[in-house]
């Protein structure tokens, strides 16, 4: 069995700090993180190494749970968890959040590794860009407004 990994570069026009906050705040999450509008709620974010998480998108007359735990939080740099989902066969997989400040905003790189299939991997790799691109929208309208 081979490893499929991804990884997707967005820039953000806020910075790192306020990126980091989006991503670990189950109120600001709940705003962004769910590909194609779908509703999310956020009812677990132990944000420490080895807490955990639990993210619910719901759609389709379902709910898609995600699960997993925090392995390295530095912040505003850098956050790494686990990610497991039926999307990844209840499979562990690992995501990283790289952020770097650029200009008056952050470059965002997420890596998603250990996918086990090409399928599973570009699945995903359209649920992050959706997901990406939500989190630019919330954020530009959070600098237009000075929120």
């Amino acid at each position: 069995m081979s490893e499929h990994n991804l990884t997707l570069v967005k820039y953000l026009p806020v910075p790192p700090e306020v990126v980091f906050n989006a991503w670990t705040t189950p109120e600001h999450m709940s705003n962004w993180f769910s590909p194609a509008g779908m509703p999310v709620s956020v009812p677990k974010l132990d944000l420490r190494v080895g807490g955990e998480y639990r993210v619910d998108m719901h759609g389709d007359g379902k709910d898609y749970v995600h699960t997993g735990k925090y392995i390295e939080i530095d912040r505003p740099n850098r956050l790494v968890f686990s990610w497991f989902s039926d999307g990844t066969e209840q499979k562990e997989t690992i995501v990283t959040l790289d952020l770097k400040s650029d200009g008056d905003g952050t470059m965002l790189r997420l890596t998603h590794e250990r996918f086990t299939s090409e399928k599973s991997r570009d699945d995903h790799n359209g649920g992050w860009s959706d997901i990406l691109d939500r989190l630019e929208s919330v954020l530009a309208k959070r600098t237009e407004t000075g929120t």
